[in-house]
């Protein structure tokens, strides 16, 4: 016999990448009504008995999310917009590897410890979005829009972020090695013992960023804006500074 459909207001939790979500079977299909999880509702299907936790087991299979406390291991860009488009849910560990996620409106998104190696986020708006910790090697970034990012700690190294927005991003930390960063807006980020080795920041925009006890090794700042930024005690000494703009910046015990 087959199990009885729940009411509009029965109460489903979903448990999406470790965080918990409750909410009703008349939010699942009156707020997407072209989705699958309101084809799931709709009566065609038979779904389990349980209110709650069959309901989450049901839904996760069904959209292919593991049943445990996290997404599958990989996902696709299809996956990614279906979440976002659900909730804002987090993307904590998840592998996005080498997806296209590109133009996307993925503000706010935790993407903490994932590992996002050689994916493309370029034009994407990721205002206020968590980076920290990430595996990012040799992603793009371009032109996005990643004001107020959290990347504390991420492995960055060899990616593109040419013309983005990084305007108080916080970057402390983080291994930039090798990364491009031309024409990049980072007035006022937080770049504080940030690995800059050999990263190429021609004509970047860094007036107020705080670049305390970063390495500067081999780095490229040919005519960027440096004014009023925090440059004390920092080794310039392998830097490349021709055209760069220093009016008011803090030298002082810089090695030069």
């Amino acid at each position: 016999m087959e199990s009885p459909e729940p009411s509009s207001s029965s109460p489903v939790l979903l448990n999406i990448g470790g965080k918990k979500y409750a909410t009703t079977v008349e939010t699942l299909t009156q707020r997407e009504p072209d989705s699958m999880l309101a084809a799931m509702f709709s009566g065609r299907h038979t779904l389990p008995q349980h209110p709650i936790t069959g309901l989450a087991d049901y839904i996760n299979e069904r959209l292919g999310w593991k049943k445990a406390d996290s997404l599958e291991a990989e996902l696709t860009r299809k996956d990614v917009i279906k979440s976002i488009q659900a909730q804002r849910v987090r993307f904590r560990g998840v592998n996005l590897s080498g997806l296209d996620l590109s133009k996307l409106d993925l503000s706010e998104v935790d993407f903490s410890y994932a590992c996002i190696k050689n994916t493309d986020f370029s034009c994407a708006n990721l205002y206020k979005a968590k980076f920290g910790q990430v595996e990012a090697l040799s992603s793009s970034f371009q032109n996005a829009n990643l004001r107020e990012c959290e990347f504390i700690g991420a492995n960055l190294q060899e990616s593109i972020l040419d013309g983005a927005n990084l305007r108080s991003a916080n970057l402390q930390d983080a291994c930039l090695t090798r990364c491009s960063f031309i024409e990049t807006d980072l007035h006022s980020a937080h770049l504080q013992t940030a690995n800059l080795t050999q990263a190429n920041l021609r004509g970047a925009n860094l007036e107020a960023a705080n670049l305390k006890g970063a390495k500067l090794s081999g780095t490229n700042l040919q005519d960027a804006n440096l004014q009023r930024a925090y440059l004390r005690e920092v080794d310039l000494r392998d830097t490349q500074l021709t055209g760069a703009k220093l009016g008011g910046a803090n030298l002082l015990g810089a090695i030069r």
